[in-house]
């Protein structure tokens, strides 16, 4: 299982990692990690990012092998537990939002441009899978973000609002409208809201779909699991993103640059794709081989680190 303090990887004896907590717009509290190196200098200022977690997951599992491998390459990082999520304040517990978990990035952006030894304009942003639309989103908003990546990007008010591969047919978005709705009085009388009924840890088996079985082998077994990754929400938050999507103005991030990694074989891969067609320039297209979806969340063999440590700026289309 994990090590004790339920990491799911070692702090390398280099790097240098502190809690911190700061609040968002919205008054909750964010529980987060800065990582530096360990031969950090105070007096100087340093290039920072911003790492954000795959849907469902926290600041202990792959953002922190993220952070961690940035701060081995200089730079300040920070990850952080969602709001509702984790740590992190917000009640009740397990909400999602496509505005608070856009708001979480900029937080991040107000913590880390307040603290001495940062350089304001050269803070980026990484998202790792749903934090991919998420931070994007920030980005066309807040242009104190100078650069952002996504990895193996969902953008999940698209997978919401019309379905995987947008297969969505008008009748069941109307069906699944009106279950929300009734679970909404049901809420409201009550006293937990109800959760999306699958989260870890994830049964799966032989005859387990390819997809589930590569979350589940992730988020259910010692080498991804955590207590608090429940890969569960609220069911009554899936209205908010059904109803806003995240990529609307995309296009106004140039000409600030935008890196899109994907696995070559990843299940989500069209999403970025999609999403990189409708960018502008700068923008880059990097697919790693041989990977998948969630190779990308750990596997630090595959991960390409030099690749994040670089602002793209050379087209290059997918492939």
């Amino acid at each position: 299982m994990p090590v004790p303090d339920n990491y799911i990887f070692d702090l390398d004896e280099n790097v240098a990692r502190m809690s911190v907590s700061y609040q968002n717009r919205f008054g909750i509290t964010i529980a987060a990690d800065l990582y530096r190196p360990k031969n950090f200098d105070e007096s100087q200022q340093h290039k920072a990012v911003v790492v954000g977690a795959p849907y469902g997951g926290v600041k202990e599992q792959g953002p922190g092998i993220y952070a961690q491998n940035l701060a081995l390459r200089g730079f300040v990082a920070l990850t952080f537990d969602p709001s509702y999520n984790g740590y992190s304040g917000g009640e009740p517990r397990h909400l999602s939002s496509p505005e608070l978990f856009v708001e979480d990035f900029s937080a991040a952006v107000d913590y880390l441009g307040t603290r001495p030894f940062v350089d304001r304009e050269g803070i980026g942003g990484i998202g790792m899978c749903g934090s991919g639309g998420f931070l994007l989103s920030a980005a066309q908003v807040d242009r104190r973000l100078k650069a952002v990546a996504t990895v193996v990007m969902y953008d999940i008010s698209r997978a919401a609002s019309k379905g995987w591969q947008d297969s969505l047919t008008d009748e069941a978005r109307n069906g699944m409208l009106d279950a929300i709705a009734q679970q909404r009085y049901v809420d409201f009388e009550g006293y937990a809201p109800a959760l999306t009924p699958r989260g870890a840890p994830i049964g799966f088996d032989d005859t387990t779909d390819p997809i589930g079985r590569e979350f589940g082998e992730f988020y259910s077994t010692p080498r991804g699991y955590h207590p608090n990754s429940i890969t569960q929400f609220t069911v009554t938050s899936m209205m908010s993103f059904m109803n806003f999507p995240l990529l609307t103005h995309i296009e106004t991030i140039s000409p600030r640059p935008i890196l899109f990694v994907v696995g070559e074989h990843a299940h989500s891969r069209y999403f970025s794709e999609d999403a990189y067609e409708l960018a502008a320039e700068p923008k880059e297209f990097h697919v790693v081989p041989n990977a998948g979806h969630v190779d990308l969340y750990d596997r630090t063999d595959l991960i390409p680190f030099d690749k994040l440590s670089v602002t793209p700026t050379t087209t290059g289309a997918p492939t």
